[in-house]
């Protein structure tokens, strides 16, 4: 009630959410499967704190969490605002008590530019994985340094599938702040103080308003592994069946200053299949003791048209000093040969250009590359978050997900330390693209 006058309409929250409305942590991490009923929990930890006179900020990357935050808080004050105690902006997404600073204003936000402009006494960022760093480290904690304010991050651990969309640098920062967040609750709690972060997990399964038919069915729509990262909110470090581990890639792991002088650097492209990247990754080779040893230099995987990852692969040629990009010939014939030349044409470059065609599975062609991981002849220069997912989540005979940065690294390691004998033709960009060397 307000000044026992008008009703404020809240939920009743379900046993999973209750736990996080309580809390009296400073920051608390919630871990939540799809539709697991995240964003009306704090809906209704946004409205309480907003009662209290505080000024709340909800930020998420997509609009269709925006709507549906903002139609519980809606709900929950309608009646105040049509006796016109609260004034409400459609456009802003903001209510608030007119001549004070009390106030709930939702938005869209996928990094720090976008979340600028702004103070909260409490900043609720949703769909947190998909969100570019900056957005908290940048913009989010300086926020709340006025009143010392409190913060909640949500996030689902993110699969393959929606990985494309994220603007984070590393696809793994909401899952490692849980994991921070949760050592440092243990911590607290063992030295019997409370907790400044607090964190939280549950699953799709744990909303009892949700079909149970409809789980059961979409779990037969998904990979193993995004079930259990979308619908059980599973962070998972290791993906049973996956060929790499993150433990084998930490091992071969190397800085810049550690490669030796390479000998041949040359370019892996694997084409985008319909909405997805084109893979684009720059590997090296040199001798170390009287062998080769690859180093995975660059990974400018892209999302886009054909002619800007095409210009892509050209400056990743350039940048790596290679000698040689390495396409697949896919479904389309030459096409990616044909959308490279244009594009080296057009800028007035010439490249060495050789065509590899896939004649076996994935896995097939993978298995010899990890084992040079595994003998220590392959190694990372620095961290690629983006392809290193993609490594250690792909289940060998996984359709649902194209792994493009995976292909790219797999050709162009096994161009420069080759497992087979592959029969290819070899073009050059400034010659007629008919013409075959």
């Amino acid at each position: 009630m307000i000044k026992n006058e008008y009703t404020v309409c809240l939920r009743h929250l379900k046993p999973k959410q209750k736990p996080i409305a309580d809390s009296t942590a400073k920051r608390k991490v919630v871990r939540a499967g799809r539709r697991g009923g995240k964003t009306v929990t704090v809906s209704q930890i946004a409205i309480q704190g907003f009662l209290k006179g505080k000024r709340v900020l909800y930020a998420t990357p997509t609009q269709e969490q925006v709507d549906t935050f903002w139609f519980e808080v809606k709900r929950a004050l309608q009646e105040p605002i049509d006796a016109g105690v609260y004034t409400k902006n459609e456009t802003l997404h903001t209510i608030e008590l007119p001549g004070t600073k009390q106030r709930i204003r939702a938005k869209t936000a996928w990094n720090a530019d976008t979340l600028r402009g702004d103070y909260a006494d409490l900043l609720i960022l949703d769909e947190y994985q998909l969100m570019n760093e900056d957005a908290w480290e940048v913009v989010g904690a300086p926020m709340l340094l006025d009143n010392n304010g409190d913060a909640i991050f949500i996030y689902t651990p993110p699969s393959l599938h929606s990985r494309s969309v994220s603007k984070a640098r590393d696809p793994r920062h909401a899952s490692k702040l849980y994991k921070k967040a949760e050592d440092a609750m243990k911590k607290a709690l063992a030295a019997g103080v409370s907790p400044r972060w607090e964190v939280f997990h549950f699953t799709s399964l744990d909303n009892p308003v949700l079909s149970k038919e409809a789980l059961e069915e979409i779990a037969g729509d998904m990979s193993s592994v995004s079930y259990r990262q979308e619908i059980l909110a599973e962070d998972l470090e290791d993906v049973p069946g996956a060929l790499w581990t993150r433990s084998l890639l930490n091992s071969t792991r190397v800085e810049i200053s550690q490669v030796p002088d390479l000998i041949r650097v040359v370019v892996g492209v694997d084409p985008p299949g319909g909405a997805t990247e084109c893979g684009i990754v720059a590997v090296g080779i040199a001798h170390v003791k009287g062998q080769l040893h690859g180093y995975v230099m660059v990974d400018n995987s892209i999302q886009a048209s054909p002619d800007i990852w095409a210009n892509e692969v050209l400056k990743t040629y350039n940048f790596a000093g290679a000698d040689r990009v390495i396409g697949e010939k896919n479904y389309g014939g030459d096409m990616v040969w044909n959308t490279i030349a244009q594009a080296a044409k057009a800028r007035g470059q010439a490249i060495s250009y050789k065509e590899v065609q896939a004649t076996r599975g994935k896995a097939v062609r993978a298995e010899p590359i990890v084992a040079l991981f595994e003998q220590g002849r392959v190694h990372l220069v620095g961290e690629f978050p983006f392809l290193e997912e993609e490594l250690c989540g792909w289940i060998p005979g996984e359709t649902k997900n194209s792994p493009n940065r995976l292909d790219a690294m797999v050709w162009a390691l096994t161009e420069l330390m080759p497992v087979n004998e592959n029969r290819v033709k070899i073009y050059d960009a400034m010659d007629d693209m008919d013409l075959q060397i």
